[in-house]
């Protein structure tokens, strides 16, 4: 799988609400082709965009999200806590974002977020969703990842064609066998996790390599001296989209 080498995190970092339509426009204003999400599901099986288990920190509404079904959900304000701005942003679908890649030919990375303990059906309904939000665009697929073997596994079994990769915030006993039984095409690495050794390895068993969140000059150049397939960054505003 190919895709470009830089990545907006959550659709424009902290420049605008993450994971809102307004983030990823603002992303592409910045010439970024490629974003990361965060998808989970609403109480009646919505797939939407969300990082939290909880709605406090980004929307004006309360308790565990996937408590909640969409027509609750789609009311909320998810842009004020970020600025005035923003004021009156919803929450995005995985559908709506997916209509605004493909509008403009650019790569989404759908990190598979469960409400915990929804794991396998999440996992299963992330993919399920995204192979018939591209099935008219199959060259062009979207990149699933996930901290949770589980979710993966659910997604291979659902969707095996979507490309998926693991997310790795600590090297774990048995972390590379994992992303093979899983079937990944890449590893999505906390950037401090990677050097010479963790790149020789994952290469090694035929994985792309990416990093997140890569927010600092140094740490960039140290990714890219070690050549890093993707780098996932907050800073759309310092770093050129350039491959």
């Amino acid at each position: 799988m190919n895709f470009p080498r830089w990545i907006a995190h959550r659709g424009a970092g902290k420049l605008a609400p993450e994971n809102t339509l307004a983030a990823f426009r603002l992303g592409a204003a910045c010439g970024y082709r490629m974003y990361e999400c965060d998808a989970k599901l609403s109480a009646d099986g919505v797939v939407f965009l969300l990082h939290d288990a909880t709605l406090e920190r980004t929307t004006n509404g309360q308790g565990v999200a996937g408590d909640q079904p969409w027509s609750r959900l789609s009311q909320l304000d998810a842009g004020s806590w970020h600025s005035r701005a923003f004021a009156g942003e919803s929450l995005a679908t995985l559908a709506s974002v997916a209509r605004h890649c493909k509008a403009h030919g650019h790569r989404l990375n759908i990190e598979i977020k469960p409400t915990p303990g929804l794991e396998a059906q999440t996992g299963r309904a992330v993919a399920s969703e995204a192979a018939r939000l591209w099935a008219d665009d199959s060259g062009n697929p979207p990149f699933l990842t996930s901290f949770q073997p589980a979710a993966l596994q659910a997604a291979k079994e659902t969707a095996a064609d979507i490309p998926r990769g693991l997310l790795l915030d600590t090297l774990w006993n048995g972390w590379l066998e994992a992303a093979r039984q899983l079937g990944c095409v890449g590893l999505v690495c906390n950037h401090a996790l990677w050097d010479a050794s963790t790149v020789a390895q994952a290469r090694g068993a035929g994985l792309k390599t990416l990093a997140y969140t890569v927010n600092d000059e140094w740490a960039a150049q140290r990714l890219l001296q070690l050549g890093l397939d993707g780098i996932i960054t907050d800073r759309v505003d310092l770093f050129a989209p350039v491959d």
